[in-house]
């Protein structure tokens, strides 16, 4: 057997002497303690030297792939030709399928070749000789480096780690906000209170108090840049008939600290998000079209990575976000979510209660397409996902207009309603419970209506003879 092994500088193959001892695989680390019992199991067969790093790094990448590259398909129909009749043993079962497939080479992938592997790389120094130990580290080093910064620059538009930290951020962000402004709000609440009533965002409410500081400033203080006229006047009226405490000047600055961290706080999350807006229609333009880049953004940091997002079934998209929701369904023997964090898409949200479930699972599968066009497609335009929008559009629309169509009784089957009766509430007295005598029915029988018939018609035709 031989075993195919790659390192920074080289690509060398060795020949298995001792077939009998790598049965025994729980003991066969033991075989590869020192040196010496290492060339007893196995010998070198052939070395192959790379020319540069560039090489070594094109060999490693199409190794990490699975696919084969031109020097090793080179040394692999050498070996083919001298010892055809022989097995390779692979570390990678992918790869040993590929030589299989293209160059008719028995290749071998088990337990024990892994042991194998591993028991070579840690007397890899003593099977090579004329490699200096400190050369190899080296080489080895460097050849990480490259391969890591070729898996980072394989793709920059196509970087997704910046969406899954951009959004992150964002949400840090906004729990953060939401905190300082409802701090500001209750600080500056004890000076003057009618204010939070009167303005009612949250960046004007900052930026006003920052400006204007104290209550008794307002009178003097020109704020038509921040608010409206009317309200400008109902927040003057209102600080000359305030009811709030004295705070010191020392409060109100530290109070307009505070302020000043909401605003650049602000302005940093719409600079944060126009940049995720930006990176998203990027690296994923047609999920983007289909549930907006918040939305996307989330099912992306959710799932990992766009690659991980796009090996999901339609049916987990549309459930990501609500696992806990979905085991504790399952689990209770209730009725499953039917929406996760696609549940704030734009189209979701457009239907109402009755249809979300319906919208929501067709928008799922047409966003799983979307998210494998946009992962593994070569195109970047965003014609798909404009073209599916436009289906679950149609198809929401007809779905409201049903509802309406429903409610107005228009349809033929639902449009029939029961006749009116007027049925009155007085009630009239019977009279024909006062009789005891037996009731005789009115409707006469059929053999008395044969009967008299018949004598009419006999009366008739003595009156005719009579006649003549």
């Amino acid at each position: 057997k031989s075993e195919l092994n790659t390192v920074a500088c080289c690509v060398f193959f060795l020949q298995v002497l001792n077939e009998k001892k790598l049965q025994e695989v729980d003991s066969l680390w033991k075989e590869f303690e020192t040196p010496e019992k290492a060339n007893k199991i196995v010998k070198l067969k052939h070395f192959e030297k790379f020319q540069d790093t560039t090489e070594a790094l094109a060999a490693s990448t199409a190794l990490v792939e699975g696919k084969l590259s031109k020097n090793l398909k080179k040394i692999l129909k050498k070996i083919v030709a001298k010892d055809a009749h022989e097995q390779l043993a692979v570390a990678d079962a992918k790869l040993g399928g590929v030589i299989k497939e293209k160059l008719n080479l028995s290749c071998i992938h088990s337990p024990m070749v892994t042991e194998l592997m591993r028991g070579i790389r840690s007397q890899i120094e003593g099977l090579i000789t004329g490699l200096p130990s400190r050369e190899m580290a080296a080489m080895c080093l460097g050849l990480a480096h490259s391969l890591s910064r070729y898996k980072l620059k394989f793709s920059p538009d196509k970087v997704d780690t910046m969406i899954i930290q951009a959004i992150s951020l964002l949400d840090d962000l906004d729990k953060e906000l939401n905190n300082y402004i409802m701090r500001c709000r209750e600080w500056y609440g004890w000076h003057f209170p009618e204010l939070g009533k009167i303005i009612t965002d949250n960046l004007t409410y900052c930026k006003c108090v920052r400006k204007v500081g104290d209550r008794s400033n307002f009178a003097s203080s020109d704020v038509s840049d921040i608010l409206p006229e009317e309200i400008e006047e109902d927040v003057k009226a209102a600080a000359e008939i305030s009811m709030g405490t004295e705070v010191s000047e020392e409060d109100i600055n530290n109070i307009i600290h505070l302020c000043d961290q909401v605003i650049e706080i602000s302005e940093y999350r719409t600079q944060l998000y126009d940049y995720l807006k930006n990176r998203m229609m990027a690296i994923a333009p047609n999920l983007t079209v289909m549930v907006g880049e918040l939305v996307g953004a989330r099912l992306i940091a959710h799932a990992g990575s766009l690659l991980n997002l796009a090996k999901h079934p339609a049916s987990t998209v549309q459930l990501l976000g609500a696992e806990k929701a979905l085991f504790r369904a399952l689990k209770t023997k209730r009725d499953t979510p039917k929406f996760g964090l696609i549940y704030h898409a734009s189209l979701v949200g457009q239907s109402n209660t009755k249809n979300k479930g319906k919208i929501s699972r067709m928008l799922a599968a047409k966003t799983a397409l979307t998210i494998r066009y946009d992962a593994l497609g070569e195109n970047t335009s965003a014609e798909m996902g404009a073209e599916n929008r436009l289906k679950v559009e149609t198809r929401l629309r007809l779905l409201e207009e049903r509802g309406i169509r429903r409610i107005s009784g228009t349809g033929k089957a639902l449009a029939k309603t029961d006749k009116y009766q007027n049925k009155s509430e007085i009630k009239v007295f019977d009279p024909s419970g006062d009789s005891t005598l037996p009731v005789v029915s009115k409707k006469r029988k059929i053999q008395e209506v044969d009967e008299q018939d018949t004598e009419v018609a006999v009366k008739a035709k003595k009156f005719k003879a009579e006649m003549k």
